[in-house]
């Protein structure tokens, strides 16, 4: 979870859609870790004045064992993309609040619900059978601990979405992978191999093709007039980049996802494959990979999005962000 841009908007849009209940924000390690996502979570859903949603936190650490000792090794052999790692490239910090009261220089006025995240998904999921849809826009780890935990939950989730994976174009961590799926591989092999009655993702496919632009983008943080919005976007990473070269061309990820569970008509193309994670150490480690014929055993069948109506996209987004 970071600040905005991009998986701090797509929670605020789903906390104000009037067609969705969510039910709760569980933080895994990524982008940041979990005490640094926890504290913006909080923060974000402050801005909006939604303070009764549980936020949980989640997994720490990736499943396969010595991950960022073998992640320098992999650099060192195979090189490196695009050079970012999230979290992987600085020290944990060690508690949320601190987190909070650094950045934002007060008092969080709630905090994270003591459940675990992976707990709170198996508890809801029973509550609410056949009624669920888990939109995992970061590392897959807390969908994973869940189902090795509950393997009875797979049948009663209604729907997994993922931002995650890249079939038909380069990986952004990697050249062979996805930032989402290449921190964690295990994790998304193991949720993706598991047999929900519906998979989408949401991959680089789609996003690479949406452009964010640096008028675009301050015709959106325009929208956001509320005095806490304004300590997040002060030294802001996509702030500070669109300010120092406004030539950039960004993309966004997760609001796509989120704006599909918002509204999923914007969907204009697709295709069904059988896809599955490369787990075996080496150059194409997380790479994700789409099989037409002749899958793997234990692979599913899921539904990769290709084309989204990018007009209404935007126009969802601006609706969104006025509500804020």
């Amino acid at each position: 979870m970071v600040e905005l841009f991009d998986d701090g908007i797509a929670m605020m849009m789903l906390a104000k859609a009037p067609n969705i209940d969510l039910l709760g924000v569980t933080v895994v390690a990524g982008n940041t870790w979990v005490s640094e996502g926890t504290a913006y979570a909080i923060r974000q859903l402050e801005a909006i004045g939604i303070t009764d949603i549980p936020v949980l936190q989640g997994v720490r650490l990736s499943f396969a064992p010595n991950r960022v000792e073998n992640m320098r090794e992999e650099i060192q052999l195979f090189g490196f993309g695009e050079g970012y790692s999230g979290s992987f490239a600085y020290e944990e910090p060690t508690f949320w609040k601190d987190v909070y009261t650094s950045r934002y220089k007060q008092e969080p006025t709630f905090g994270p619900t003591d459940m675990h995240a992976v707990n709170f998904i198996i508890e809801q999921v029973k509550r609410y059978p056949h009624e669920v849809t888990i939109l995992a826009i970061g590392p897959c780890c807390n969908l994973a601990m869940a189902v090795r935990m509950a393997p009875e939950i797979i049948p009663l989730i209604k729907r997994v979405v993922y931002m995650g994976g890249a079939f038909t174009v380069p990986g952004n961590t990697t050249p062979a992978a996805e930032f989402n799926w290449w921190y964690d591989p295990e994790a998304a092999r193991i949720a993706l191999r598991s047999p929900f009655k519906e998979q989408i993702v949401v991959g680089l496919d789609v996003c690479n093709q949406i452009e964010l632009r640096k008028d675009r983008y301050e015709r959106i943080v325009g929208l956001l007039t509320k005095e806490k919005f304004q300590a997040m976007l002060h030294d802001n990473f996509l702030q500070t980049t669109f300010e120092e070269r406004p030539e950039t061309v960004w993309h966004i990820w997760d609001i796509v996802a989120a704006a599909l569970c918002v509204e999923p008509s914007i969907l204009k193309r697709e295709m069904t494959r059988h896809i599955d994670i490369n787990t075996q150490q080496g150059l194409s480690y997380g790479q994700s990979l789409a099989f037409a014929h002749n899958p793997p055993t234990g692979t599913q069948p899921v539904r990769i999005v290709i084309a989204v109506d990018e007009k209404r996209l935007w126009q969802l987004i601006e609706e969104s962000c006025r509500s804020f």
